[in-house]
C-alpha cells in the first residue's frame, strides 16, 4: 500500500489564477506560504518560510478565485509532488506542488480577505488533466 496526502495551513502569496481548460473545467492556482521559527546555531530565533504551489479543480478553484485573495490564510489537502526545473542560470531548482483534493477557509472575512466557513471536498480522481493553455474566465 502507498499513501500521498500533505496538509498545508499558510497563507496565500498571490491573488488566486482562475482559468479554464478547453473542456470548461476551472482550474485555479496560487501560491501559499508556511512559517515556523527554528533557533540557529547561535540560538537566535529564524524565522523559516516554506512555499507551496496550489492547484484546485472545479467548484473548490471558482471559489478560492472569488474568496481567496493575497495573504488569506487557508487550509489545504491533497498530494505533494516535487517539480524540478532549471532556472536561467542553469541551476536546478525544485518547486513543492500540491493537487488540493481539500479546502477551508479559515480566519474572518476581515482577515487578509478570505473568509467564512466554506468546506469543499473533491476528489483528485474527479480533476482532469490540464494540459496548458490557458484562458481567462472573462473569455469563457
Amino acid at each position: 500500500m502507498s499513501f500521498n496526502k500533505i496538509t498545508v495551513v499558510g497563507n496565500l502569496g498571490r491573488d488566486p489564477e482562475l482559468r479554464y481548460t478547453p473542456q470548461g473545467a476551472a482550474v485555479c492556482s496560487f501560491s501559499m506560504a508556511t512559517n515556523e521559527k527554528r533557533r540557529d546555531k547561535s540560538g537566535e530565533l529564524q524565522d523559516i518560510t516554506t512555499w507551496f504551489k496550489i492547484t484546485l479543480w472545479r467548484n473548490q478553484a471558482e471559489n478560492a478565485a472569488k474568496y481567496l485573495t493575497k495573504g488569506s490564510p487557508v487550509y489545504i489537502e491533497g498530494r505533494l509532488r516535487i517539480e524540478e526545473w532549471t532556472d536561467r542560470d542553469g541551476n536546478n531548482r525544485y518547486t513543492l506542488d500540491v493537487q488540493a483534493t481539500d479546502m477551508q477557509f479559515i480566519g474572518s472575512r476581515g482577515e487578509g480577505g478570505g473568509g467564512g466557513d466554506y468546506t469543499g471536498g473533491q476528489h483528485e480522481d474527479d480533476a482532469p488533466a490540464y494540459s496548458g493553455g490557458a484562458s481567462s474566465s472573462a473569455s469563457r
